[in-house]
């Protein structure tokens, strides 16, 4: 079983607020240090020198898989890949069997997948940490990076106001935990059927946030400090055509843009179908910043790597 020392990211409340705050601290410290530098050099002080991330992957990756190889080459470390394509898990191997051969070999696992479940058995049984890169139920290293992303376009958490628009997803659970732990609100609107899971609500109430479920999207998005939006349709979901039609009321474009706070940022954790649940104005606006939360991948993962192995927070 898991050793007790190992922190695991499963989900963002893992962490806690404090925790989160140092994070994103770091990030900037990190981000700040490295200005104009290559993208492959070292940060100065190498701190993950000679340690190995494992990452698995069971869902496509672009953001995740680069974010998280970069973010390791800059602390010191190196990774490896494994699909279920090319390792034993495709051919009936355990997660719990997996986690255990793996916690003998590399320093930290990363697992991108599509059941929680998995994720909860490869903490259980891993002794080294366990970091979720996205699962069905929940996305926090994109959260992390979603805050750092915030907080450098000057919005201050506390008290701000966050409008969420469409599909009540993985990202927008993560998102919940986050509000209730750094205290800023919620506005959702979406679709009825597409509500978040009622526990993400009452996690982010219980930590003090306000939220607000509607179904009327342009009052979600007056005078809001932060749009957030995601792809309607996620890799391999069924009935798509139903849920498109749906979600079309959901879509941000300038007018819900003119009805938020002059300015407000637009948030996107791609990839984006432009001209479903977002314009090609707003998403090629001035005040999407979709390109630069991208990038704060890279500086969030690094922070939660460091504080999965008790160098940060």
């Amino acid at each position: 079983m898991a050793d007790a020392a190992a922190r695991n990211l499963v989900d963002l409340s893992d962490a806690g607020g404090h925790a989160i705050a140092a994070m994103i601290n770091d990030a900037q410290d990190r981000k700040a240090a490295r200005a104009s530098w290559p993208k492959g050099q070292p940060d100065a002080d190498k701190p993950l020198a000679g340690q190995v991330l494992a990452m698995i992957f069971e869902k496509n990756s672009t953001r995740t898989r680069v974010s998280f190889d970069i973010a390791m080459r800059q602390l010191g470390g190196t990774t490896l890949i494994l699909d279920a394509g090319t390792s034993q898990l495709g051919r009936g191997e355990t997660i719990a069997d997996t986690a255990r051969v793996l916690s003998r070999m590399v320093d930290a696992i990363m697992i991108r997948t599509d059941d929680h479940a998995k994720i909860e058995e490869m903490a259980r049984y891993a002794s080294v940490p366990v970091i979720n890169g996205l699962t069905d139920r929940s996305h926090p290293c994109q959260i992390v990076a979603d805050l750092l992303t915030m907080i450098e376009h000057g919005k201050a958490l506390p008290g701000l106001e966050v409008a969420w628009f469409g599909d009540g997803n993985n990202v927008l659970h993560s998102l919940l935990e986050a509000a209730g732990m750094m205290k800023f609100n919620m506005r959702i609107a979406t679709p009825v059927g597409y509500e978040p899971d009622a526990e993400f609500i009452e996690l982010a109430r219980a930590g003090g946030a306000v939220v607000t479920l509607t179904n009327d999207a342009a009052e979600a998005a007056r005078d809001a400090d932060v749009l957030v939006t995601d792809t309607w349709v996620s890799m391999g979901q069924e009935n798509a055509a139903d849920k498109l039609a749906a979600m079309d009321p959901y879509r941000v474009d300038s007018d819900m843009m003119k009805r938020a706070k002059s300015d407000a940022i637009f948030l996107h954790c791609l990839p984006a179908h432009v001209g479903d649940e977002v314009s090609e104005a707003v998403f090629e606006g001035s005040q999407s910043v979709v390109f630069d939360e991208a990038e704060n991948r890279i500086h969030a993962q690094k922070s939660v790597l460091l504080w999965s192995q008790r160098l940060l927070g």
